[in-house]
């Protein structure tokens, strides 16, 4: 087993929670399970809790894939507030509201909704107007708006289809009190969850903007997401598989047989620590079968076993059950510190092209400076003039 403070690179651009170089708590261990490296992380994470951000309880809570892409539509909830996604397609399902029809033949078909408190309140037309266009732009999904009137009942264009009893049912599921806003979407089950679930998020940012707490900025929610899918369809060929996060991840242990006649019922040892909606470590539990390994890159993934014939192989002599685990140690301290931004824990952090401002690197090395080290480079600009002569 090891453990580790590295310096990491990754080729992505730069956003607040991230940057081409980073820092990581890197840990891999033999002999360990699942349960056992988020023992470790909890206790990890407790011991050298700042003081004076108050205390952390441990065990953190868990929670499923599934049950996280559901409720919060997406697979880093932030669970410092309400407004779950909540499924009212049983509500429904005898309306007479065609679109709502049509959907609910789907084989993933569902009607879901959110809802916004006091949003009649705290929103303006124009903020909801806001609120259905990204949903459009980003997820290409129609979003319809109910609002909950002084008497109660709602006002929506889809009030005059539905029944009171529909109506009262519907308020009962999603809690609906005076002035509440309830967004809903009719679609296939996941792009519904994904579009609800960034409505939620954008409708918290706006009520705060408008005055009305709803994020305890000195609140810290830990919750480790696991049983991620190991395998998804491939995005430019659908009927093939690749591997969701990488391909040495090992098979559910309750799923093992389903790797071998359905590959795509079966969850991963995947687990993600999030903390207040941000993903601040993942890792997983490997195979360590040479056999199981080796079915997985030909029969699965339709890879080469060969190019990674020395991991076989070394498999092959005995591997241990292993594992580890990657904490992101930049974006960690950024939201323990309530930091924007990861530049502002970093020191000297690269720029948003990744060039580091106070060495100005990267920067021209003369020929004579590299003739010392026997280095030779190829350079872009060097490339373009001889195509030219």
């Amino acid at each position: 087993r090891y453990f580790q403070v590295a310096r990491c690179y990754r080729d992505e651009g730069s956003r607040p929670d991230r940057q081409p170089e980073f820092t990581q708590i890197d840990i891999e261990m033999s002999f360990v399970d699942q349960a056992g490296i988020q023992r470790l992380i909890e206790g990890l994470l407790q011991y050298s809790w700042p003081e004076e951000r108050g205390s952390i309880t441990t065990p953190f809570p868990s929670m499923t894939y599934e049950e996280a892409v559901a409720d919060y539509g997406t697979d880093k909830p932030d669970t410092r507030f309400g407004m779950k996604i909540v499924d009212i397609s049983d509500l429904l399902r005898g309306s007479s509201i065609q679109f709502v029809k049509k959907v609910l033949n789907y084989p993933r078909g569902s009607v879901k909704a959110i809802c916004i408190p006091q949003g009649a309140r705290y929103l303006t037309n124009k903020d909801l107007e806001s609120l259905k266009e990204s949903a459009k732009s980003q997820f290409n999904q129609e979003i319809v708006d109910m609002i909950c009137k002084p008497d109660g009942s709602l006002k929506s264009l889809l009030t005059k289809f539905l029944g009171e009893k529909q109506q009262s049912d519907l308020i009962q599921a999603l809690n609906v009190q005076v002035d509440d806003v309830v967004l809903l979407a009719a679609g296939e089950h996941k792009q519904v969850c994904s579009a609800l679930g960034m409505l939620r998020l954008e409708s918290a940012d706006l009520l705060e903007t408008a005055g009305l707490a709803l994020r305890n900025p000195a609140a810290f929610h830990f919750l480790w997401v696991v049983d991620f899918p190991l395998f998804l369809p491939r995005e430019e060929n659908p009927t093939e598989l690749e591997s969701a996060h990488h391909p040495f991840t090992a098979p559910h242990p309750s799923d093992t047989s389903l790797l071998y006649s359905d590959p795509t019922k079966v969850r991963s040892q995947h687990y993600d620590l999030v903390l207040n909606g941000n993903e601040v470590g993942g890792g997983s539990i490997r195979i360590h079968s040479a056999e199981q390994q080796r079915f997985v890159l030909e029969k699965v993934l339709k890879e080469d076993s060969e190019v990674l014939s020395h991991l076989l192989e070394a498999l092959e002599f005995g591997a241990p059950p292993h594992g580890g685990i990657a904490l992101g140690l930049d974006r960690l301290i950024s939201l323990i510190v309530d930091a924007p931004s990861i530049r502002d824990v970093i020191a000297f952090p690269k720029s948003f092209k990744g060039r580091d401002l106070m060495a100005n690197a990267p920067d021209y090395v003369t020929p004579e400076e590299l003739e010392q080290y026997h280095i030779q480079v190829s350079w872009p600009l060097a490339e373009k003039e001889a195509k030219k002569s």
